[in-house]
């Protein structure tokens, strides 16, 4: 019985030595290959849109208050107070999602109402120029210094999100790793557009 025992541990830690051989090498294969890499730089994509999104968002919370504002003083400019509630309507009713970085139509739809928004808020505040009373009011003023830096932190997240996707997309396109990406659909993701960037990263124009 002994040596019947004896005789299959010794059969068994062979295949076992091999087994954690095969993984071990399947490991090295997957890093070698960038899986890894994406993984790291998928998250980071992830994180930066994060941002975004966080940035974008808080601009639109401050829009209500700045039309009501607004109103108080130039009620009679309802064009221009109604396209900014309208275009941010329109922007907070876009349902965004990481899978929305894998989708270049509902990227570049989201793109679009962002910019309208900001073409919009542009402007708002070029009427609010020919009100001295709504330019000295101090809810006003508070409002527009806290929309030029929500503005002001939109760029900077955006150009931190096209960072991202740039060392991204190198990976998803380069060899070997384009390999990595297709066995595991890693596609390339979408980036702003140099039209759209030049056009959302100006901040609005805030003057006292």
């Amino acid at each position: 019985m002994r040596a019947s025992s004896s005789s299959s541990l010794t059969t068994r830690s062979p295949l076992s030595v091999l087994r954690w051989l095969v993984l071990a090498v399947m490991a090295s294969l997957l890093s070698a290959c960038g899986y890894n890499d994406f993984q790291a730089k998928d998250e980071a994509v992830k994180a930066a849109w994060g941002e975004v999104i966080n940035q974008y968002q808080r601009r639109a919370d401050l829009i209500p208050n700045l039309v009501n504002t607004v109103k108080g003083y130039a009620s009679h400019e309802r064009e221009t107070l109604e396209a900014v509630t309208k275009a941010r309507a329109a922007a907070t009713s876009i349902q965004v999602s990481p899978e929305t970085l894998n989708d270049p139509e509902a990227f570049k739809r989201f793109q679009q109402a962002q910019g309208e928004l900001s073409g919009a808020l542009s402007r708002l505040l070029a009427v609010s120029e020919n009100y001295p009373q709504l330019k000295a009011d101090a809810s006003f003023r508070d409002l527009q210094s806290q929309l030029e830096g929500t503005e002001n932190r939109i760029t900077v997240a955006r150009q931190r999100y096209i960072a991202a996707v740039q060392q991204y997309n190198v990976l998803a396109r380069s060899f070997p790793t384009n390999l990595t990406a297709m066995i595991f659909k890693y596609p390339v993701k979408p980036s702003f557009t140099v039209e759209n960037e030049k056009a959302i990263s100006t901040p609005p124009a805030v003057k006292f």
